[in-house]
């Protein structure tokens, strides 16, 4: 099922959004803490996204910058701005469509439906991001973001902590982090394990993270 996120602050507006997407099938949810949009954004993985430009606290444009740090899911404007600068700063911020309030309800999910189709037709819907405790891992380029900063990972580094993140709250053993590097290909010893781990321990420290990767003595690592 299809999951889109209502980033809308009239609360008439929103739920008339939401009962239209519920009637097409979709998974809906709106953000009521717009404080908490991005988070929100990252816990919900929706597959396209329905954003305002006048928001509290920070605009659409803001969050729509936000969200193209981490991902690339599709995003329609719904404003009552459409002014042509608004409309460029819409597509700049990397907005997939613009929707002019007042709108059609019919018009706005035939743009839904033709995204979506657009979007998701030739690929699965699987989460594109992995996150814990404000850790933020993209599934499509190796980056980890964490308080806006942006550490590249290399091909071992990336897996040992997909691995680690999506086992979040577990301990996961050294011979299944190994099994998963030999999946792609890349032997891995004991040894060559130690080293990647201590590498990547140190990337994280650099950017805030000094604890991020517990050892478990005899069991294996742990994110905490």
């Amino acid at each position: 099922m299809f999951k889109i996120l209502i980033v809308e602050d009239e609360v008439k507006i929103r739920e008339i959004i939401l009962e239209n997407i519920k009637k097409w099938g979709f998974d809906g949810l709106c953000i009521e803490d717009f404080s908490e949009t991005f988070n929100t954004f990252i816990q919900y993985d929706p597959h396209l996204v329905l954003m305002d430009i006048n928001l509290p606290s920070f605009d659409g444009f803001y969050w729509c910058n936000k969200m193209r740090e981490v991902s690339k899911v599709p995003i329609i404007f719904v404003s009552s701005r459409n002014t042509n600068m608004d409309i460029i700063m819409a597509v700049n911020m990397g907005g997939d469509d613009f929707v002019q309030k007042p709108f059609s309800l019919d018009v706005l999910m035939a743009k839904v439906n033709a995204l979506l189709r657009r979007t998701y037709s030739y690929s699965n819907t699987e989460v594109s991001v992995l996150e814990h405790n404000g850790v933020v891992l993209n599934l499509n380029d190796n980056i980890l973001n964490y308080n806006e900063e942006k550490l590249e990972l290399t091909k071992n580094e990336f897996k040992i902590l997909h691995i680690l993140m999506k086992n979040n709250g577990k301990v996961v053993s050294r011979e299944k982090i190994m099994r998963s590097l030999w999946e792609d290909e890349s032997f891995v010893d004991d040894n060559t394990l130690t080293v990647n781990i201590n590498r990547l321990r140190k990337k994280l420290t650099n950017i805030g993270l000094k604890d991020f990767i517990e050892t478990k003595k005899r069991q294996g690592y742990i994110v905490l």
